[in-house]
């Protein structure tokens, strides 16, 4: 079983950056693929980025490639996505995930192959 917590959500201008981490329970951190999730009001949830156990994969969502990073230390049980450039169409809650099995594309874009999901953070950016 692991427990996802997210932090590091808030308000910021169009331009800007922030940082997201999320931090996880769990003896088998090392061995999920992780991924980050978005979703706005009235819209479905929607892929971000995800890296795989051992860091060396990663996928991005076209909106935001180039523009975030994800990144993870399975030494502190934690993923991070360092967000710059926002902008108003960022705007949403931000929830972190881990899903088990091979790191395969298109798999790990898919919001239904991840096993647990943290509770959510908010960002917001103005314009």
């Amino acid at each position: 079983q692991v427990q996802l917590i997210e932090s590091g959500g808030g308000l910021v201008q169009a331009g800007g950056s922030l940082s997201l981490s999320c931090a996880a329970s769990g003896p088998t951190f090392s061995t999920y693929f992780l991924g980050w999730f978005r979703q706005a009001p009235g819209n479905e949830r929607e892929f971000v980025a995800v890296i795989s156990w051992s860091g060396s994969d990663t996928n991005y969502a076209d909106s935001v490639k180039g523009r975030f990073t994800i990144s993870r230390d399975n030494a502190k049980n934690t993923v991070y996505l360092q967000m710059t450039s926002l902008k108003p169409e960022d705007t949403a809650v931000y929830y972190c995930a881990a899903g088990v099995g091979d790191y395969s594309v298109p798999v790990v874009l898919d919001s239904t192959q991840y096993n647990y999901w943290g509770q959510g953070t908010q960002v917001t950016v103005s314009s």
